[in-house]
């Protein structure tokens, strides 16, 4: 059994699902979907730091005494349906899920007993999200189903006094934060629980060593949950199950413990806004850039998208989900269950990404660039005359090369117009018999 001490928290093995997942999706999605502006972040900047395009976009646009709880019962979501969600992420070729359950706004997404009258089943679509969307994913796919979890809240009464007793007192996590907590994992049974907003406050204000001893022990999910490092001021890249370490986290290099790297398709938001551009949206070769690199550093890759307050999932976002799960028909052999390989990235040719299938004993080197001679130099594998086999993902003929002495190689790529090529944005060498 695990004690609520970080020690010996820190000691339960990462369920192994987990690390063979290698990709998944994360869903934001809230009240911060209606005003849809600037940022999931709208209350805090308009509200609190009253910044000025957020006050100007609620002059020009609403009257005036219109507050943040008034956008609740236009949260609708009357186009959601969780059937077409589900659909498009076992299409994105993602393993897992997680969902926003509840942002620091405090609106849950689910009939929280603990959230009366600011909840998904009271106020807005009046329909419990979190429930649909895990039968959905359940029914449907072979996802994971996990769920994010903001610890404080920017304008809990509870949260704001305990902060002004430099959080002596513990009203809000004992009312509010922690048997919601308890609440989901009964309800939903997650197999990933994110948790974010520590609001400054230490690890035993949020009773997160407690918690987690009860997750791993008496959970109905105790074998197979995982979760992250954001229990409480200085737990993050330290304690907890798998590091984040930051948003948008790409270290470029091998890290000793298992990590993730949770980033969004818009380059500036992880709600929905209105106001994005196309060149606000990362494009399908970035993402493929994104995924190759965090695998091959042992990252998992969490792609952030961010459904309208009406329930859609943007067009724009289905795509990148869809061409990503395109790709990863392709040269998913190179990221599923993979570990490590000796060498990360080649030392010769830049944008090569290198991933080992222990099963196979295959080494995997991700190319982004389709070079202009036709040949592709490697610099770290170690070929052998005679018994080292190259293929090219998706094409079915052996390639010819050539040993550059003792570490190195010239492999011949074929000779293919853009339609016989087996996909568009990056390729996979599986080579066998490497050294």
């Amino acid at each position: 059994r695990y004690e609520p001490t970080w020690g010996s928290l820190d000691a339960r093995p990462l369920p192994a699902w987990f690390d063979e997942a290698k990709f998944g999706v994360f869903i934001h999605w809230g009240v911060f979907s209606v005003p849809s502006f600037g940022s999931e972040w709208f209350w805090w900047y308009w509200q609190k730091e009253k910044r000025e395009p957020y006050v100007k976009f609620m002059a020009a646009n609403y009257p005036p005494g219109f507050s943040y709880e008034d956008f609740g019962p236009l949260f609708t979501a009357e186009f959601f349906d969780p059937n077409q969600w589900a659909d498009i992420l076992k299409a994105s070729g993602a393993k897992y899920v997680v969902l926003t359950s509840k942002h620091h706004e405090g609106f849950t997404l689910w009939g929280s007993k603990y959230s009366w009258n600011w909840n998904a089943v009271d106020v807005g679509p009046k329909r419990d999200l979190v429930a649909e969307l895990a039968t959905s994913v359940r029914n449907r796919t072979d996802l994971h189903f996990g769920l994010y979890h903001s610890l404080f809240e920017w304008f809990n009464r509870l949260f704001l006094d305990d902060a002004t007793n430099a959080f002596k007192t513990r009203k809000f996590p004992t009312s509010k934060s922690l048997p919601e907590l308890y609440e989901i994992v009964a309800k939903y049974q997650p197999e990933i629980i994110w948790s974010d907003g520590d609001g400054n406050a230490p690890d035993t204000y949020w009773n997160s060593t407690g918690f987690l001893a009860w997750l791993y022990n008496d959970s109905p999910v105790r074998d197979t949950v995982v979760t992250n490092d954001r229990w409480g001021v200085g737990s993050i890249c330290t304690h907890g199950g798998f590091y984040t370490c930051s948003d948008r986290y790409n270290p470029g290099h091998l890290l000793p413990h298992k990590w993730e790297n949770c980033m969004t398709i818009d380059r500036s938001s992880w709600g929905y806004r209105r106001d994005a551009r196309l060149g606000d949206y990362l494009a399908i070769e970035d993402l493929v850039k994104q995924l190759a690199e965090t695998v091959s550093c042992g990252g998992n890759l969490l792609m952030n998208i961010g459904p309208t307050h009406d329930g859609r999932i943007p067009v724009v976002f289905e795509e990148r989900l869809r061409q990503v799960g395109a790709w990863l028909k392709v040269n998913g052999e190179a990221i599923y269950g993979t570990k490590p390989w000796r060498a990360q990235n080649d030392t010769v040719t830049p944008g090569v990404w290198y991933t080992f299938s222990p099963k196979e004993g295959k080494v995997n080197a991700i190319f982004l660039n389709w070079p202009v001679s036709g040949t592709l130099e490697l610099g770290e594998p170690r070929a052998k005359l005679g018994e080292t086999q190259v293929k090219l993902a998706g094409y079915k003929e052996l390639l010819k090369w050539v040993a550059l002495g003792e570490k190195g190689m010239v492999i011949a790529l074929p000779q293919l117009t853009p339609q016989q090529l087996p996909c568009q944005w990056g390729w996979t060498l599986q080579m066998t018999d490497i050294n």
